[in-house]
């Protein structure tokens, strides 16, 4: 008997927004592990969204970044990620929280190519030069909202900023937010674990209701609502937004809620009128990897 792609809270949300057939074809291509096809494409990538729940009930989602090869899986059943060849932020958010035997979500994203790969799983060993992840599902997601970007070396340092944090937005992280095109959205399942997606749009795409309050429109994608449905089971959250222009991160954590059948003008969601709201509990600020500067090519065709 085959195993049920999806949870209930998946399975809520999509009949909500009236595309469960559509998600029962796609849920198809969940698989329980990286297919081989998709391995190659993994060991190239030097872009790495991640997220983990902490002790503490908060959800943390960062970008780990490095040399081609960092990340990698020989047989799709596990993810090594080799520290060495890592340029990580000594403020990084999620680090610090991994421990062996701890869900945690990945993605893998290509932005010159606008192709990623989603690897959910759990820690099964950390050491100073690895990090081993075991694969419980993996799936390719569609290019939409993907602002296409091309990685190059840089020519002179830029000095590191001290670590800010906190609880409410004030004007730097409002303006921060307000700039970003891309950012990446952690969700939680009890039972089903962590997961990374992407989020992208045009400048603003991401609305500052108030100091503890934002807004994120929910586009058309692959009818899955992994994330989503993640939320409708679990609110807990958490979302980064990139300053690639000025090699800035901020990651947010705290709690999702679902609104369907609205659609702000100054907002638009391409036709769906589904938004999630994110309140606030803790934001932390750090630098990306000075070494490589990310160009922006061309907005994503997709983008409302």
């Amino acid at each position: 008997m085959s195993v049920q792609p999806f949870h209930e809270g998946e399975l809520a949300v999509q009949e909500r927004a009236g595309e469960r057939d559509l998600a029962r074809r796609i849920g198809a291509g969940i698989s329980p592990r990286i297919i081989e096809g998709a391995l190659p494409f993994l060991g190239r990538q030097r872009l790495l969204a991640i997220t983990i729940a902490g002790d503490d009930g908060l959800v943390w989602t960062s970008v780990w970044c490095g040399e081609p090869g960092f990340a990698t899986s020989v047989d799709g059943q596990r993810v090594s990620i080799r520290r060495p060849l890592m340029s990580l932020s000594a403020h990084d958010p999620v680090l610090p929280r991994l421990a062996a035997g701890r869900d945690v979500g990945m993605l893998a994203i290509e932005l010159t190519s606008r192709r990623r790969l989603r690897i959910n799983g759990t820690v099964e060993a950390i050491s100073d030069d690895e990090i081993q992840v075991v694969v419980r599902e993996s799936v390719g997601n569609c290019p939409k909202y993907i602002q296409q970007r091309a990685p190059h070396l840089a020519a002179t340092a830029v000095p590191s900023r001290h670590c800010e944090s906190g609880r409410t937005l004030d004007q730097e992280r409002r303006e921060l937010v307000e700039r970003a095109d891309t950012a990446f959205v952690g969700s939680v399942h009890p039972s089903r674990g962590a997961d990374a997606s992407h989020r992208g749009g045009t400048p603003g795409f991401i609305r500052v209701v108030d100091a503890t309050t934002l807004r994120i429109p929910d586009y058309r994608g692959n009818s899955m609502f992994m994330t989503l449905g993640n939320f409708e089971s679990n609110p807990r959250a958490s979302l980064v937004a990139l300053d690639f222009e000025r090699g800035r991160a901020v990651s947010f954590s705290g709690s999702a809620s679902l609104e369907f059948g609205v659609e702000d003008p100054h907002q638009p969601t391409g036709g769906t009128g589904r938004y999630w709201k994110l309140n606030v509990r803790e934001w932390v600020q750090f630098d990306l990897p000075h070494s490589v500067r990310w160009e922006l090519i061309d907005a994503s065709p997709f983008n409302p």
